[in-house]
């Protein structure tokens, strides 16, 4: 073969290789925290009356939706109150639970990637903030937001100004895993029960950071959502959210100087998990769990397998 006819070959055939050649996966952008837990309310001022003077949280516009609250513990946590939907009243509350993450664009593209149902664009709230929806293997609504460039003015607040973790009721801890331990990089943190040997509670922190997600799990196995029977009462126990406190006595002794806690019956205890925690509702059931950041012990169960969030 002449000189130039070979090199022509050899470039056809790189050229060829090159374009054979898949490109490369899609990385995750980072997801760094909590960011919401949105519920619904029948009735908003008693809702604003517990975040506000009871929890301290500063109210703010909705900027997802007009006819919404929410409720700051910092620039980028709040819990997000919306009216009751339409039609038959539902036994939970929960509407969706929310995570940060440093680009929600990037984020939507990874999960279409892998195969996720995704929206075709994210949202671009008034306030700059960008999100988007997606659905679990267990029909739970799931939002990623990228918060605005300019955060809002929320000063800190004396109880808590953290969310440190948010948990809401599964029935299939291995098709959840799924999508948040092998698609999006959830990290095992603890699991416990009731039953040492009987996981009920599997937390999982988020890939990024130090927030976790804590699945409920109930049964049926094949199940979504509260199953038949269950109370509004005990979905609100299981849909819930919780704030980050270095020491419960003094949250506690804060919260009862300035009669914050009219309704509330429960005292401070030390859960399975071995951290002080303290549990109050809102006026629709849903738990508001004071938690410290560390065990006093060891916790039943399991080890932590993680470092702890801290304030």
């Amino acid at each position: 073969m002449r000189p130039l006819a070979y090199a022509l070959t050899i470039l056809a055939v790189c050229g060829a290789a090159r374009a054979a050649t898949p490109p490369p996966p899609q990385a995750r952008p980072p997801i760094v925290s909590v960011s919401h837990l949105a519920v619904h309310a029948a009735d908003p001022a008693k809702s604003e009356a517990f975040y506000v003077h009871d929890l301290g949280a500063v109210k703010g516009a909705d900027p997802e939706n007009p006819k919404g609250a929410r409720y700051y513990f910092s620039p980028t946590q709040f819990v997000e109150v919306l009216p009751l939907p339409p039609g038959a009243p539902r036994v939970d509350r929960l509407d969706h639970a929310a995570f940060n993450t440093a680009d929600a664009e990037a984020l939507r593209a990874y999960l279409a990637a892998k195969g996720v149902a995704v929206p075709a664009k994210v949202e671009t709230g008034a306030d700059g903030g960008r999100w988007f929806d997606v659905v679990d293997p267990e029909g739970v609504r799931v939002q990623f937001v990228q918060p605005p460039a300019t955060l809002p003015a929320v000063p800190v607040n004396p109880l808590s100004s953290r969310i440190i973790h948010v948990g809401f009721i599964i029935h299939d801890r291995a098709k959840q895993d799924a999508f948040y331990r092998q698609i999006l990089g959830f990290r095992p943190y603890w699991f416990g029960g009731m039953k040492d040997d009987s996981p009920s509670w599997v937390s999982l922190q988020v890939p990024d950071g130090s927030d976790w997600l804590e699945y409920m799990i109930v049964a049926p196995p094949e199940g979504r959502g509260p199953p038949p029977g269950m109370s509004q009462a005990t979905a609100g126990v299981l849909d819930h959210f919780s704030l980050g406190v270095p020491d419960t006595r003094v949250a506690y002794t804060l919260l009862w100087n300035g009669d914050r806690l009219e309704g509330q019956k429960e005292t401070p205890k030390i859960g399975r998990d071995a951290k002080w925690q303290l549990n109050l509702f809102d006026p629709d059931g849903t738990r508001a769990e004071i938690m410290e950041f560390h065990a006093v012990g060891k916790p039943c169960c399991s080890p932590f397998t993680a470092a702890d969030p801290e304030k």
